[in-house]
């Protein structure tokens, strides 16, 4: 129980603390519109174009902050909110997933080895609700040491995670400045918005690593 409270519970604050602050964060950012007043799919264009991009598609989905960049189909993808709104919120998601496609194009080093874990990771992301409940509810221990492996392929690839995401942040917040999109003094919602998201990824991984080392420390005893 002791490991429960020192290191799982800890994590589980942080990540619901993460995603208010992504939420409360974007929902204030949404409502002020760029001086620009380009769409979310406009700003991708030109940070694309600028880079000598010009086979990445770019489209809508439905659902709330559902933006990703899909390296497999080339496709740079955005929520309606952010495909069509003109404001910093959406101009600085928007920028960030043009900054995984430069990524992409360029060869980045982490990008491509992060898209090399994306099977295995699948793999343990499916199995892991099983692992769970057969480890901890009918108490196979054996489940136990397949649970460590399953966290440390999650653990690797949130670790991996961090510097791709922080990498399209940097980019973006670069290009939407030399671009002109975005004058130096609305960059403040852009670094709040993108701040806010990364805290999620790092709040993944803390969360994967305390799991990790929970399983450990059971097995041990």
């Amino acid at each position: 129980m002791i490991f429960f409270l020192v290191l799982i519970v800890p994590t589980i604050i942080l990540g619901i603390y993460a995603q208010m602050k992504v939420q409360g964060t974007y929902n204030h950012w949404v409502k002020v519109p760029s001086r620009s007043r380009i769409t979310g799919r406009e700003a991708a264009e030109y940070v694309l174009r600028k880079a000598g991009i010009h086979d990445v598609a770019i489209r809508s989905t439905r659902g709330h902050l559902t933006d990703h960049y899909d390296p497999s189909k080339k496709e740079l993808v955005l929520s309606e909110e952010n495909y069509s709104g003109r404001s910093l919120a959406a101009l600085g998601v928007a920028a960030h997933e043009a900054g995984h496609a430069i990524q992409h194009a360029t060869g980045y080093s982490m990008l491509r080895l992060r898209m090399s874990l994306v099977p295995v990771t699948m793999f343990a992301s499916q199995i892991l609700p099983f692992v769970i409940i057969g480890g901890f509810f009918f108490q196979i221990f054996g489940l136990l040491y397949l649970g460590i492996a399953v966290y440390l392929v999650l653990t690797v690839f949130q670790l991996v995670t961090l510097p791709v995401e922080f990498d399209a942040s940097n980019r973006a917040k670069q290009e939407l400045v030399a671009t002109g999109i975005l004058q130096s003094d609305e960059m403040v919602g852009v670094n709040k918005v993108l701040g806010a998201a990364a805290l999620t990824y790092v709040a993944a991984f803390v969360s994967s690593l305390a799991n990790l080392l929970y399983l450990i420390l059971i097995t041990r005893r």
